[in-house]
């Protein structure tokens, strides 16, 4: 269709909100937009007057046809611009790469036992959702502690059929609601202490948890008491890893934002406007949930060329929330996005409830909105590989070194009370963190909790394995002792007359602060600056490491059979006393003759069985 013929179809565009779409020659779409009168907006494309910007330039030069959807009005238009994005992926839009839903856990409080579950689909029926969980492994990670801690059922039977307890039971992770093993008012106890910890009510909940075992305790129940007082532990620790941003921030989503064409070094001013040639950029989000800081998400956007920040927050909520995605009831943004008020109607009919967008009105808010906008600015030269310069500059100076590090390691241990304890190791070199240099390992030579030992296991048998390869500055995760230890197993590692050319810092939590070496005073973390938030990658890095390597083997631990352990035990042997039995309990209770009766099994193994089980 000829540029004449697209002025004539002009005039039957109708000055009504809707949607339009470019197509070139092939039919393929170009561009979808939206408009509260699209006549006049289309009709912006063809006037010489109206200076377009290169992005929309471009496409005009090759369009060749467009069409329009008259909506009732501009929210329709919206979620109808959003679908169409989403559907045609058009190459003049901005398009985000990740595509994907993120699941919720949800607890089914509609039924009369609920469970706990994912979902990947958002419904209003009346069920409690916790999320979004932007991290696959931190779903798992929670999904795992939650049936360690509160036995509610996960499966997905009808149990009013169901005649006997399934192996969750047998191993603690369910309290058998479907054979009736518990009261319904104890089992939603442990429904409602589940939703209240993944809500992250702290205090009033661990009061109401000790209150408890010191009831159980009063009267003699000593077992079940201990029980409670295991789970206290476990959940404090659990929410030792969590970061608390603040309680009274309720649910918001924090949107932060770095494009290198939107900043320049000066030499008294750190980052000011300039019209750089760069055009990709990157969107940091922060998801806050109960005031907890539950999923960090990097969103990088190739090419941002000839787009305000406005147009591209816009776009950015848009297709992002277009998602099976429950939006908070508030996003913080540096700057409102074009066309606000359709946005806000949008969302919060999609939320049920009024969602504000909002620009950070507060010293926390703007702490939080700073974080995210450094957060994006690392993670963009993380990406691009441009953070070996300014940022390690900075950090040199910031910690007194001879010269900018070009490799950086870090050590942490992950330990419960000593019990399965591991040590990990992360190398990060030429912009990005090499997966390939990681170590973890199990700690042999200490027993107990014995951080500091721990940290001098790590460091030595990590150490001579990566002698040859080893960072131009170590990070150790900790305070000023663990710090001592890793100096000196490093010394243990040099030969005689030998010297390792290397740093080492420790940084220590609450507040996150950098102990160096030969020096009493720290350096604190909490100023927002580039290096501050590099390092802070660095520590949560190594942590994450060690921390996945543990559970791994804790869980590992605690699934494990107590059969597995007797000599000449097989899986199949294993197997067949549990299909003929039902449980350990079971097995532990038989007698010696009625082991011995089933396949493969001898008196003397069924012997042994009875006497490792302790009965």
């Amino acid at each position: 269709m000829a540029l004449s013929e697209m002025l004539n179809k002009l005039d039957t565009v109708p000055r009504l909100p809707g949607v339009y779409i470019f197509k070139d020659a092939k039919e393929r779409v170009l561009y979808v937009g939206k408009a509260i009168s699209l006549k006049n907006r289309i009709r912006n494309y063809f006037h010489k007057s109206n200076k377009l910007d290169l992005r929309k330039s471009a496409m005009m030069d090759i369009a060749h046809d467009f069409s329009f959807i008259v909506t009732d009005n501009e929210v329709e238009a919206l979620a109808l611009e959003a679908n169409f994005i989403k559907q045609y992926r058009p190459k003049f839009n901005v398009i985000l790469k990740d595509d994907k839903n993120y699941p919720y856990i949800r607890i089914t409080v509609t039924e009369k036992w609920p469970k706990i579950e994912i979902a990947r689909r958002l419904s209003h029926d009346g069920n409690i959702y916790i999320g979004p969980y932007v991290s696959s492994r931190s779903l798992r990670e929670t999904l795992e502690f939650v049936k360690r801690c509160f036995p509610i059922r996960t499966c997905k039977y009808r149990i009013e059929n169901l005649t006997r307890p399934c192996l969750q039971y047998q191993i603690g992770w369910c309290s058998a609601p479907c054979v009736d093993l518990i009261s319904k008012e104890a089992y939603d106890a442990h429904v409602n202490d589940c939703i209240e910890f993944l809500k992250g009510a702290r205090h009033d909940f661990l009061d109401r948890l000790n209150e408890r075992m010191h009831e159980l305790s009063d009267n003699l129940m000593f077992e079940e008491a201990a029980r409670y007082r295991d789970k206290i532990r476990a959940i404090q620790g659990a929410w030792e890893m969590q970061k608390v941003v603040a309680q009274e921030f309720g649910d918001i989503d924090v949107i932060g934002f770095y494009r290198p064409s939107d900043y320049r070094k000066d030499s008294e001013v750190n980052l000011i406007s300039t019209t750089s040639m760069h055009t990709a950029g990157m969107i940091n989000v922060f998801f806050v949930r109960s005031g907890l800081l539950i999923g960090v998400k990097d969103f990088y956007l190739k090419d941002t060329q000839g787009l305000s920040y406005k147009e591209l927050i816009h776009s950015f909520i848009e297709q992002f929330y277009n998602k099976e995605i429950l939006p908070p009831a508030e996003i913080i943004v540096r700057k409102y996005p074009s066309r606000l008020s359709a946005l806000r109607k949008w969302l919060s009919k999609k939320r049920g409830s009024l969602v504000n967008i909002t620009r950070p009105y507060d010293d926390k808010r703007m702490d939080i909105l700073n974080m995210a906008d450094n957060n994006a600015q690392t993670s963009f030269k993380l990406k691009t590989g441009s953070s070996d310069t300014s940022v390690l500059e900075e950090l040199a100076v910031r910690l007194g070194l001879d010269a900018a590090p070009h490799s950086i390691g870090a050590f942490d241990i992950s330990t419960i009370s000593g019990d399965v304890s591991v040590g990990a190791f992360i190398y990060w070199a030429d912009g990005g963190f090499k997966k390939q240099l990681y170590r973890h390992i199990k700690i042999k030579t200490v027993t107990g909790q014995d951080d500091y030992a721990m940290m001098s296991e790590t460091v030595q048998r990590v150490g001579r394995n990566l002698k040859d390869n080893f960072p131009d500055l170590v990070v150790i995760d900790g305070g000023k002792g663990q710090l001592d230890c890793a100096i000196t197993a490093i010394n243990d590692l040099i030969d005689s007359g030998e010297t390792l050319q290397t740093s080492l810092i420790s940084i220590a939590k609450d507040p996150d602060r950098v102990f160096t070496q030969g020096k009493d005073s720290h350096i604190g973390l909490e100023d927002g600056l580039p290096s501050s938030l590099f390092l802070k990658r660095i520590r949560d890095e190594v942590h994450r490491f060690a921390i996945t390597f543990h559970r791994k083997l804790r869980d590992k631990k605690f699934l494990q059979s107590p059969l597995e352990k007797i000599k000449g035990m097989t899986k199949e042997k294993r197997l067949e006393l549990l299909k003929h039995f039902g449980s350990i309990e079971a097995i532990r209770n038989a007698t010696i003759e009625e082991i011995a009766s089933l396949k493969g099994l001898s008196k003397k193994l069924a012997s042994n069985i009875l006497k490792e089980l302790g009965t």
